[in-house]
């Protein structure tokens, strides 16, 4: 992956829906196109860190606005955020982004912890924040003094969920990672690259780490726990290599949701009429996302990598919208499939209705 090309993969999410009779079928049925910028969109996982010149035109040409969900870590040098650059952007393009901030838990064992944090959520809030991310860090990376890992449905967080219940202000959970993580690798796997680059994420080579069962069992301790926040669980909750599993969730959870960003090769590694059926089922729970991003200044990029980048991002945005509104066989991170076929009007929901309902946009 280059270092610049952080946005991979998505779909024309923009062929976009004016619905038009093109030809007659066999059966005198019209043949449906789509006609690109028709259909509104919004990328309700989107890392977009860095300002591009050719972002506004962009995001006009596929009639998209995009949600920038902070990246909250800490590594070797301290603590990691891109909130700042994100705040920027939304002032810039306020009809174009949309603001979710995050939380971290270190420092969970200071006695002042969770009203510290409530006070920079608040603060993020009152400058625009419509969402609070949760990374796998809880559960994966970060620890108490005590050297255990901190789950998600420690008792220790529950004052900050009691304080974004107040607020009616819903959470983004990426908890855990694909299952995939606690096996060894496999090159027919659709995360494959991802931990052969990423092998600091690779829970098979680190024993200690919790397994996959325990962290999503506290994860979804912590939704039962919270009926009253709704819960966008990305990733498809971790669970994105078994439709079935998300299913259960949704069925037994009714403050849960779920979007897809950087799992559509999971899906496209099962049925395709299995996984239409879930979207059907779920139209009114399962947002668009892609996770697509940068992560390198523009002025350090050529005119031409610059080039490179947008067309990158355009082919993957496209590569998305086939496989949701077409029929036609596509491949996504390796995995040969075809494509749902969704309706028009699962598509508006999928694509942008539930996420105003969800962030209460306009």
């Amino acid at each position: 992956m280059k270092n610049s090309l952080y946005v991979l993969f998505a779909m024309s999410i923009f062929f976009a829906c004016k619905p038009k009779a093109e030809s007659q079928s066999s059966n005198n049925e019209p043949v449906i196109t789509l006609d690109e910028g028709t259909l509104k969109k919004i990328d309700v996982h989107a890392h977009f860190k860095h300002a591009r010149e050719y972002l506004p035109a962009f995001f006009e040409k596929w009639n998209m606005q995009a949600v920038l969900v902070d990246v909250y870590r800490e590594d070797e040098v301290g603590i990691i955020r891109s909130w700042d650059n994100y705040l920027t952007h939304v002032q810039t393009y306020p009809e174009m982004f949309s603001l979710c901030s995050a939380i971290i838990g270190v420092g969970i064992d200071e006695p002042d912890y969770a009203q510290k944090t409530i006070e920079q959520l608040s603060k993020e809030i009152d400058s625009g924040a419509r969402m609070v991310k949760v990374w796998k860090n809880f559960g994966m990376v970060t620890k108490d003094a005590s050297g255990k890992y901190i789950q998600i449905d420690d008792p220790r967080l529950q004052p900050i969920w009691d304080f974004l219940k107040s607020k009616r202000i819903p959470v983004m959970a990426h908890i855990g990672e694909p299952e995939q993580a606690w096996r060894e690798l496999d090159p027919q796997n659709p995360h494959y690259g991802y931990y052969k680059e990423h092998p600091e994420y690779h829970a098979y080579n680190f024993p200690e780490i919790p397994s996959y069962e325990t962290i999503i069992a506290a994860r979804d301790n912590w939704i039962e726990k919270n009926p009253d926040i709704n819960i966008l669980c990305a990733h498809l909750g971790s669970m994105s290599h078994n439709v079935d599993m998300v299913a259960e969730r949704l069925d037994k959870f009714p403050n849960m949701y779920v979007e897809p960003a950087a799992r559509f090769g999971d899906l496209a590694g099962q049925d395709s009429d299995k996984v239409k059926a879930f979207f059907t089922k779920y139209q009114d729970r399962v947002f668009f996302g892609s996770d697509y991003g940068n992560s390198t200044p523009q002025d350090s990029l050529s005119t031409t990598q610059l080039k490179e980048e947008q067309q990158s991002l355009d082919a993957n945005y496209r590569l998305l919208w086939n496989y949701l509104s077409g029929t036609d066989s596509l491949e996504i991170r390796g995995q040969k499939t075809r494509g749902l076929g969704l309706p028009i009007d699962i598509l508006k929901k999928v694509y942008y209705q539930n996420t105003v309902n969800f962030l209460k946009l306009k």
